[in-house]
């Protein structure tokens, strides 16, 4: 969760038509440190925040997050 890219393919890994429905967090670790995935996942689920995307690659991985806005904000204000 320590690094970042300078692709604009790795600044924003998910479509960005996600952005109009949900808030979103990205996490990023080195690729050979999976078992931080299950950590941010268990604590993210327990926020509210569900797991959308994982990707990895020879050196990294991330992790998409997201809560949809209405459920940020369900009193519509």
């Amino acid at each position: 969760m320590t690094r970042s890219r300078t692709s604009p393919e790795s600044a924003r890994p998910y479509p960005p038509s996600w952005e109009q429905v949900a808030d979103l967090r990205v996490f990023r670790t080195d690729a050979s440190d999976w078992d931080r995935l299950a950590t941010w996942r268990a604590d993210m689920r327990k926020r509210g925040w569900k797991l959308l995307k994982v990707t990895s690659d020879d050196v990294e991985l991330v992790a998409v997050f997201g809560k949809t806005k209405g459920d940020l904000n369900p009193a519509g204000v």
